[in-house]
Order: structure tokens, then C-alpha cells, then sequence
């Protein structure tokens, strides 16, 4: 199984700190914001890492991870990402590192408590298919939202909903079989110009090959000012990536 860390994209909601650096190498509390996701793949025992970045500073990441020795790997691989296009372009690049192997993807601003490493080993065992996380927040909006049944089987997520059918919003830890390449040709932009991992989320749930699991401990992205002070707080009062 392997790694992928999505560290594209502007920032632009980080301007104009972002002006000057990639969004993923700010600051959280004590460490750069990229060190925490690929901690959380670290600790889930995955050691064959991707990192997807992109814009005027992905060679910043290079100076910063080098080959991944201060996470106890040997190797971290690279590759760019021109543009912006969304989340399933960025990982439509991971395509020729994957291999056809499964893979465990995490956005670079998403920041854990704890481990996933139950809902891994959940996955190695799983025979196809996919596997999302959830947490139960309080603005579901700003999220892809899980729609549930009355047997509390999740029958489609739905993206940023103005009125959000839960509480709960898919978190920005993904996991899939070797088809979701497959998936991602098949799409086209969203009303937002983006291929969506919403739409590929859905392809899944459609083909009743997607699980999922409620993540332990908070759980928090930074990518806004709100939700980056959020994000230094709890790092500094309760740690993060817990063993």
C-alpha cells in the first residue's frame, strides 16, 4: 500500500501569507503543516510516500523533507502539478506511483489527533473498492457531506451543501483500489471548474464498494485563518499524530 499527500493548489484563502510560500509549509503550532500528513501515513505504517505540490515554492519541499529521514523513511518521492484543477486532478498525477497498488491518500492541510491506523489495516484486508473517514463537525457546510439512510448506510456525499444532511463532513483522508485512475478520466469539471473527489467518492458508494469509519480524536484542515489558529491550538494543547 502507498502513500499520497496532496500539497497543490494556491491557498489562495491564506493570502497573503501565501504569497510568499506554499500553504502546506506554513506553520502549525511548532512544525511546517506538511510534516503533520505525512506523519499520519507514517504511523499507519506506510512507508512508499508521494507528495503532489505545485506553484513557485515546490522546491521548498525538496530543501525542507529531503529524502524523508527525520520520518524514518529512506525515500520520498515528488512530482508536480501545474495549475490547479481540483483534488482528483492533483491525484490523477499519483497514477504511475500507485502501480496499480492501493493507495492512502491525505490532503496537506489535514491535521489529526490520533492514528489511522485501524482504518488502514481495515483497508489492506479489504478485497476492492474504497474507504472514507468522517467526523462529526459543526459546519458541515464548508465539506463534502455524507447523506445517510434510515440504516445508517452512507448513500451518496454531497459537496459544500447549502443545507447539509449531517453533521458530519467526509475528512480529507481517502482510500482506493487501483480503479479510482479509472474513475478520475471519466469526469468532468464541476459548476467550480474542478474535478471533484466528491464525484469519484459517489462513483463508489453507487457501486456499493465504499466503507466507512468515524475517525478518533479531532480532526482539523487549516486552510483558512480561522481553522489554521484552530489547527496551532490543539496541536499545542494535546499534541497531534498520537502513537
Amino acid at each position: 500500500m502507498k502513500g499520497i499527500v496532496l500539497a497543490g493548489g494556491l491557498g489562495t484563502r491564506l493570502f497573503p501569507l501565501t504569497k510568499v510560500t506554499n500553504k502546506h509549509l506554513l506553520p502549525v503550532y511548532d512544525e511546517p503543516m506538511i510534516y503533520y500528513p505525512i506523519r499520519t501515513l507514517v504511523n499507519a505504517g506506510i512507508d512508499e510516500i508521494l507528495i503532489v505540490t505545485g506553484g513557485n515554492h515546490a522546491g521548498d519541499f525538496l530543501k525542507l523533507i529531503g529524502n524523508g529521514k527525520d520520518f524514518g523513511l529512506r525515500h520520498i518521492n515528488y512530482t508536480y502539478q501545474e495549475g490547479e484543477g481540483g483534488i482528483a486532478a492533483a491525484l490523477s498525477l499519483a497514477e504511475f506511483f500507485a502501480d496499480n497498488d492501493k493507495i492512502v491518500v491525505v490532503l496537506g492541510d489535514n491535521i489529526i489527533e490520533k492514528n489511522i491506523r485501524r482504518a488502514v489495516a481495515a483497508f489492506r484486508s479489504q478485497k476492492e473498492g474504497a474507504r472514507i473517514m468522517l467526523k462529526e463537525v459543526k459546519d458541515p457546510q464548508r465539506f463534502g457531506v455524507p447523506v445517510f439512510n434510515d440504516k445508517g448506510k452512507v448513500v451518496r456525499v454531497e459537496e459544500k451543501p447549502d443545507n447539509p444532511a449531517s453533521h458530519y463532513a467526509v475528512i480529507g483522508i481517502y482510500m482506493y483500489d487501483h480503479r479510482v485512475f479509472d474513475f478520475i478520466r471519466t469526469l468532468g469539471p464541476s459548476d467550480r471548474g474542478e474535478l471533484e473527489i466528491t464525484d469519484v467518492n459517489n462513483f463508489y458508494i453507487r457501486e456499493g464498494k465504499m466503507e466507512c469509519d468515524i475517525l478518533d480524536g479531532w480532526w482539523t484542515d487549516a486552510g483558512t485563518f480561522e481553522s489554521l489558529r484552530c489547527a496551532s491550538n490543539m496541536v499545542a494543547e494535546t499534541g497531534a499524530n498520537k502513537l
